[in-house]
């Protein structure tokens, strides 16, 4: 069975040695982190354990961005948490588990990678998608998850409303764009990597609504005679998050190893192992090495079309929102 499919089946991974070790951190992702978050957490161990004498393991627990959210709230004991959207740590922070001003300890409004939307086809673009007004066309299927529980959905449905409002100039004229491209989705998978399994596995659907990463990932796990890249003309900068959940490092006396592990993020080093699993890096330098890595696509912000992620959220994604009357009609 290949790797994808395996590593999606798995919902917590531990990264480490089999023996305990001196110090456990819980790390709490979103979907498509399996991969950058194994290889972060090796190096890391390997650096900590040179620098302090002590060992450490890291786990990693993986699903929707909403529901990882819903998790610690409701207990999870995680150290850290690596979601898909601000939105989503505020959450959290709301509930007193993290310090409300947690986006402004770290740099780059701790969010120390980026990302985009982009389609994942089939070889060949059978179908001739290149940008969001195909995936409105009657018989095209398109794949995305649930943006009520995903992260990487709700990034994907903003940025085609976004596209629909620069193009079509009206709240009406995009909601209609959107209704018609979820009318084209035959399901809906509760998580990004979950529709990426539908697309890639299943061989479900014509275009695949993706993370850039994980839609690189997916052609180095198959291969590019099976699938290609389409940029579309705009896309969304989809910034994912990162936050120490206080509440949790204090009382298990993990604090000093948790800012250690988000330090090395974002260091040079983190953001080389980002890039090289397909994550946009802050660092400059490293951003400039791996540029041709990247599709080039105009990019839009939340803050820019949607006034930031709180507005957007009570708007688009809460219980009768937009997604909502658009999804059900």
């Amino acid at each position: 069975m290949r790797r994808l499919l395996a590593v999606f089946a798995a919902s917590v991974l531990a990264v480490g040695a089999a023996q305990a070790a001196d110090v456990n951190l819980l790390n709490v992702s979103y979907d498509p982190t399996r991969e950058l978050y194994t290889a972060l957490n090796k190096a890391f161990s390997a650096k900590y354990q040179v620098e302090t004498g002590k060992t450490i393991e890291i786990k990693q627990s993986h699903g929707g961005s909403g529901k990882q959210a819903r998790s610690v709230i409701d207990g999870l004991q995680a150290d850290v948490v690596t979601l898909a959207l601000a939105y989503d740590v505020d959450a959290i922070a709301q509930r007193g588990l993290l310090a409300a001003d947690w986006q402004k300890k770290l740099t780059n409004n701790a969010a120390p990678y980026t990302s985009t939307i982009v389609f994942l086809v089939r070889k060949g673009n059978p179908r001739g998608v290149r940008d969001w007004d195909d995936l409105a066309k009657p018989g095209i299927k398109v794949i995305t998850p649930n943006p009520k529980t995903s992260g990487g959905a709700r990034w994907n449905y903003l940025a085609a409303y976004g596209y629909a409002l620069k193009k079509y100039g009206t709240e009406d004229k995009a909601r209609d764009f959107v209704r018609d491209i979820f009318r084209n989705v035959p399901v809906l998978d509760t998580g990004a990597r979950g529709s990426t399994v539908t697309f890639v596995e299943r061989n479900i659907g014509d275009v695949l609504l993706a993370w850039e990463n994980e839609a690189y990932l997916a052609i180095d796990e198959f291969g590019k005679d099976k699938f290609e890249i389409v940029a579309p003309s705009l896309s969304i900068l989809a910034e994912p998050t990162i936050a120490i959940v206080d509440k949790v490092v204090d009382k298990k006396g993990t604090r000093a190893a948790a800012e250690a592990y988000f330090k090395f993020i974002y260091s040079s080093e983190g953001q080389e192992i980002a890039a090289q699993n397909h994550y946009r890096p802050r660092d400059p330098a490293i951003a400039a090495k791996h540029q041709a890595d990247f599709a080039k696509v105009e990019l839009f912000t939340i803050d820019d079309v949607f006034g930031g992620w709180q507005k957007a959220q009570a708007a688009h994604f809460d219980d009768a929102g937009v997604f909502d009357k658009i999804y059900t009609q």
